[in-house]
């Protein structure tokens, strides 16, 4: 039985001195949760990997250890997971590459090269999952090697249109390509945006979130070209919280309206501290929970 009350820290997954919980995805599928997640592990010579990893549950109180899905390649780094969709029969999740070649800790921190793309795995059971396939989200004209640095996917389907699809990713602020199958792509531009964007179909508009320096920002849309703020910036707790001090970023959200003991949008983000993300982004980031009943008023554990 789920129950939110019995939740008593907004922390899900916590990170320490030598691990960092980033960038959380969250589907909730046959009374099971799967939190898919950035995790990034400093070894004990210094070296530092990234991975794709996933913990699950029952209640939301207990998670199962991370599990890794990706392998370990400093010239890979699979992470950032966006989300997870239905599509023909399998599952998809999207997700980026963040390649760091012979990254250690005196080099913190340093980011994604310009080799930097998004990929898709596929499954049947959200258990086994294929090998990563890449967006070509710049068309078929445009070679890999010239579709620019792009990280943090996300995979919409379109509002009006069940067939068409459009992957949000960061480049230019954040950028969008549309396909009907998700092979092929055509590219449609890009408006300013923070990073880690989420999106949601509510009341015939799709609602944004995203993230700027600090925070997470919401925008509205009624057609995907026009785009609107809506709210406040969002930085939930963050003011009482060492652990999420240096910054709050990459919220991603699930309507749970209709599932009995949480009836409320569900919001998993990460927070890193108590110094800068800078300092700190690559160890001491937690994976966070809150919830809200119209995704402007924000509740969290021990509030």
């Amino acid at each position: 039985m789920i129950d939110l009350k019995k939740i008593e820290s907004p922390i899900i997954l916590r990170g320490d001195q030598s691990t960092a919980y980033r960038d959380p995805a969250i589907l909730y599928h046959n009374h099971l949760f799967y939190l898919f997640y950035s995790l990034v592990e400093i070894e004990d010579d210094g070296y530092i990997f990234s991975y794709t990893a996933v913990s699950t549950s029952s209640d939301l109180l207990h998670w199962t250890s991370p599990r890794k899905l990706t392998p370990r390649d400093q010239l890979l780094n699979f992470s950032s997971p966006g989300n997870v969709i239905r599509f023909q029969q399998e599952w998809l999740l999207c997700l980026q590459t963040y390649p760091r070649p012979e990254y250690t800790v005196d080099q913190i921190p340093r980011y994604g090269d310009q080799t930097s793309r998004i990929f898709v795995v596929r499954s049947i059971n959200l258990v086994n999952w294929s090998e990563p396939e890449i967006l070509l989200v710049k068309g078929p004209k445009v070679p890999e090697g010239e579709m620019g640095r792009m990280i943090d996917p996300y995979l919409v389907q379109d509002k009006d249109q069940s067939e068409l699809w459009w992957c949000f990713y960061k480049q230019n602020g954040v950028s969008l390509s549309s396909s009907t199958d998700l092979e092929n792509w055509t590219y449609r531009g890009s408006y300013p945006c923070g990073e880690n964007v989420c999106v949601l179909t509510e009341d015939n508009q799709y609602i944004l979130f995203h993230s700027p320096s600090n925070g997470i920002g919401i925008k509205r849309s009624p057609d995907l070209v026009n785009w609107q703020d809506w709210g406040q910036l969002v930085t939930l707790g963050q003011k009482d919280w060492p652990w999420a001090r240096g910054r709050i970023t990459a919220g991603t959200v699930v309507d749970l309206r209709w599932l009995s003991g949480v009836e409320k949008y569900l919001m998993f983000y990460h927070g890193s501290g108590p110094e800068t993300e800078k300092i700190h982004f690559d160890n001491h980031a937690s994976i966070g929970i809150a919830w809200s009943q119209d995704l402007l008023d924000w509740s969290w554990p021990e509030q």
